[in-house]
């Protein structure tokens, strides 16, 4: 026990501890607490190992006065330290306040100091720009007098040496010491030597005595302060002679080698692509003819020419398919010739790097450039361009036109692909001034094919030829119609005379192409096959055989021709641009598609179908059975007239808009011709009513008399039809009206069916006048009106002409009452709803005297009332 408590009792091991301890970068308050805590208090572990296997004893109560006297004694350390560490910052602090005091003085002194340098140099400053005396910057106007007299000593330096030269070559008759600055090297001394030759050249031309200005005493060494000539005569003769004609010529074979000289120089950079010595020797070259010679150097010796100075005049490849889809209008055209396309994309390779090189190569690369670009297109391009049009003219006219479009329109692309990159300027977009160069030589190439009406007369041509030739069979099928017409019948001859001579001109015109040496193979296959006479190029015209559907309108060949037109508007468009000529280049062609598809083609068929209506109003009254199926024809017809029209409104007239005189004259031209093109349709109409009408009367002449009055002894079905006479009159009608209305559509169609309806009813009328009806043929006229009432009905006629329909209906009842309800009838009839809107009970009784028992008390009575 003893023992234990001795090991509780405090150490005597007084923990030491300095300033340094708190200043170390390792020091923790909570570690020193513990170190602290630990060096009063004994491990309490250890007491447990002095017994390890006795008893365990109470624990003992804590002791803190170890720890209260550990604290005290570091306190009182602590309090040591901490009024040291007061003293030493009070020192520092001393010492700080002294040295700010010595730093603010010294700040003071700098100060001051600045402010002495600053204002001595402001005087400085004064002194030099001379603001005292107010004569102005002295420093600039030092520099500028040096330089002024360092130019004046190199120009003195430079006439000392032009002297000496001139001397040189007046004397000796040569130019050593020029020829030496030459042979210095570099680009500097020789564009000095070029300087002073040039120098040299003009003294020889002033001292020229051809001059007119020359003095009689004056001589090339008179001015050198050399000997008068009048001291020695013949010595100043030798020597004038020396020094006029035998220095200039010196001086310009030493110009022409020393150009020589540079033009050999630079082609060696160019080749080396030594663009700072190209660069060098192009300047010094700019003196000598404004650059043109190092310039044609350049562009000349340049290996896309070179390359293609034999692949230009090559022939073309011919490639049949695609030269025969160039020619065949039906079909798209394949686009630029490969070759000429070629070498446009290798233009525009080479142009792009070449751009670069010149960049570097020539201060005013804008002139080398337009040279370059000058050479490009009309040397290789055009010189191509212009092997590819022969060779499409050759095929023929639509080839060339088509080609001139792909051409252009792929060389304008070229041009604005140019453009963008920029060339000289790239990335930047081109300058004003390269885009003008560049569409200046795109308008240069195509100008030949554009001069005047050239191209217009092309476009002319060519569409005339293939409106000629798909027209052709037809115009042949009419041609011999008129002729057997003229034959049958002197009247049929001499109508529609115009469109006759239109069908012969067109005829003529065309055989006598096809039969012209001039023609090229290729143009006369392509005439052919759009005329479709492929197998027949050894037949003569009267040789060709023709069929009804070659005579017959078209809309397939309606839509080629108008597609075939388009096709040249387009492309005059976008070859053209659209300029001042384009109106007058639009009524050309309108006038064009007029003759051809007006007048032609849809006048001509209209004037057939006149003739058709015209022998069918003379055949009315005498054939039995009437076709009138030329007037589904008519369909055809109006379509053709409708798309033309159309095509007139919508393409041609607003191009032509820009020229108001123009467009009203096409205006007017194409109102007359659409109004010539109905008035034909309206004859034809009234012809076919003329026709339909005369039949009908025929017809219905050729009504039995025992229809409506049968004999006793016949048996009469009261399910029996109408009478044939009524059949055949409605199945023709139906058929005609079906053909109407096919062909027509509209107010014309309603027009047409009411006249026709209005003839038809008058022709009815007077038709049940002329017969007798008895009771029992009462009932077959009422069938036969029943069925012509159902006739005009289905034609779906105004409503002002439903009236006339119950007006036959009205006659039907008057056949079929007894008499005491005729009077009845009557007697109502004329008032109220009873009556008729424009028929008279007068008007009724020539029916009334056609029944059977018209004699009897009952009827006469009823006629005493009317």
């Amino acid at each position: 026990m003893a023992r234990i408590n001795s090991t509780l009792q405090p150490t005597r091991n007084v923990q030491v501890f300095t300033l340094e301890t708190f200043s170390s970068k390792d020091f923790i308050v909570k570690d020193f607490v513990e170190s602290l805590s630990e060096s009063a208090i004994p491990n309490r572990k250890s007491l447990s190992s002095y017994a390890p296997n006795t008893v365990t004893q109470p624990s003992q109560a804590f002791d803190p006065r170890p720890l209260i006297r550990t604290f005290e004694h570091a306190l009182g350390k602590l309090k040591t330290l901490s009024e040291d560490l007061q003293e030493r910052e009070n020192e520092l602090s001393g010492s700080v306040r002294r040295a700010e005091v010595q730093h603010n003085a010294n700040i003071k002194s700098r100060e001051k100091e600045l402010d002495r340098a600053i204002a001595s140099f402001k005087k400085l400053e004064r002194t030099l720009d001379g603001d005292d005396d107010g004569s102005g910057n002295a420093a600039m106007r030092i520099g500028e007098r040096l330089e002024e007299l360092d130019r004046q000593r190199q120009k003195a330096q430079d006439a000392k040496f032009i002297l000496h030269c001139w001397l040189e070559v007046s004397e000796r008759g040569d130019l050593s010491s020029l020829d030496d600055v030459r042979k210095m090297g570099g680009g500097e001394g020789k564009v000095r030597c070029a300087h002073i030759a040039r120098q040299l050249l003009k003294i020889s031309q002033r001292l020229d005595p051809s001059s007119e200005t020359q003095g009689p005493t004056l001589n090339g060494n008179h001015g050198l302060g050399e000997t008068s000539e009048e001291h020695d005569p013949a010595s100043a003769t030798s020597r004038r002679a020396r020094s006029t004609n035998q220095p200039r010529e010196i001086i310009e074979k030493f110009l022409e080698m020393l150009e020589k000289d540079l033009l050999k120089s630079f082609d060696e950079y160019y080749r080396r692509q030594n663009f700072a010595g190209m660069r060098e020797y192009a300047i010094a070259l700019r003196d000598f003819n404004e650059g043109s010679s190092v310039v044609s150097l350049f562009v000349n010796q340049h290996q896309f020419f070179i390359d293609r100075s034999q692949l230009v005049t090559e022939e073309l490849v011919i490639d049949n398919d695609t030269w025969g889809r160039l020619a065949d209008p039906d079909m798209e055209p394949p686009g630029v010739e490969l070759s000429l396309q070629s070498l446009i994309d290798e233009v525009k390779v080479v142009v792009q790097e070449e751009s670069f090189i010149i960049k570097r190569a020539f201060p005013y690369y804008e002139e080398v450039l337009a040279r370059f670009v000058q050479r490009v297109f009309q040397q290789s391009i055009q010189q191509r361009l212009e092997m590819v049009l022969n060779k499409a003219d050759d095929i023929s006219s639509l080839a060339f036109l088509r080609s001139l479009q792909a051409s252009k329109s792929y060389l304008a692309a070229l041009v604005e692909d140019l453009k963008a990159h920029g060339l000289t300027e790239h990335p930047e977009p081109a300058s004003s001034t390269t885009a003008a160069i560049l569409d200046q030589q795109l308008d240069e190439v195509f100008m030949p094919y554009f001069t005047g009406s050239s191209y217009i007369e092309r476009e002319k041509r060519n569409l005339g030829e293939l409106f000629e030739g798909l027209l052709f069979k037809f115009a042949l099928f009419h041609s011999r119609r008129k002729k057997l017409q003229a034959q049958s019948s002197t009247y049929l001859a001499s109508f529609s005379a115009r469109s006759k001579e239109f069908i012969s001109s067109a005829r003529e015109a065309y055989i006598e192409r096809l039969d012209s040496t001039d023609l090229q193979p290729g143009q006369k296959a392509m005439l052919l096959r759009v005329a479709g006479l492929n197998n027949t190029k050894d037949q003569t015209p009267t040789d060709i055989e023709v069929t009804n559907e070659d005579g017959q309108l078209s809309i397939a060949f309606t839509r080629r021709m108008l597609k075939w037109l388009a096709e040249g508007v387009g492309r005059g468009l976008e070859l053209a641009g659209g300029g001042n000529d384009t109106p007058k280049e639009i009524r050309e062609l309108l006038h064009l598609l007029v003759s051809n598809l007006g007048e032609v083609y849809l006048e001509t068929a209209l004037d057939a179908t006149i003739d058709a209506a015209s022998a069918a109003e003379v055949n009315a009254k005498t054939k039995p059975d009437l076709d009138l199926g030329y007037v589904r024809d008519l369909k055809t017809a109006i379509n053709v007239l409708h798309l033309m029209l159309t095509t007139i409104q919508m393409l041609l007239l607003p191009l032509a808009a820009s020229n108001l005189t123009i467009s009203r004259d096409l205006e007017k031209q194409t109102s007359t011709f659409v109004e010539n093109m109905e008035a034909k349709v309206d004859i034809i109409l009234q012809k076919t009513i003329d026709a339909a009408l005369a039949w009908t009367t025929r017809a219905l002449a050729g009504q039995k008399k025992t229809d409506f009055r049968p004999r006793d002894d016949a048996t009469l079905q009261l399910d029996q039809l109408q009478t044939a006479t009524c059949q055949t009159v409605f199945t023709f009608y139906s058929r005609l009206r079906a053909d109407a209305a096919t062909a027509l559509s509209g107010r014309v169609l309603e027009s047409f069916s009411l006249e026709l309806a209005v003839g038809l009813r008058a022709l009815l009328l007077q038709h049940f006048k002329s017969f007798q009806v008895s009771l029992t043929g009462a009932l077959a006229v009422s069938k036969d009106i029943t069925k012509y009432i159902e006739l005009l009905r289905s034609w779906k006629l105004p409503a002002t002409f439903d009236p006339s329909l119950e007006v036959l209906t009205e006659i039907a009842n008057l056949f079929v009452i007894g008499p005491e309800a005729l009077r009845d009838r009557l007697r109502n009839f004329g008032s109220g709803s009873g009556g008729l809107q424009g028929v008279e009970k007068a008007d009724l009784r020539p029916y009334i005297l056609r029944r059977e028992d018209s004699g009897s008390v009952g009827v006469q009575t009823v006629l005493h009332a009317l």
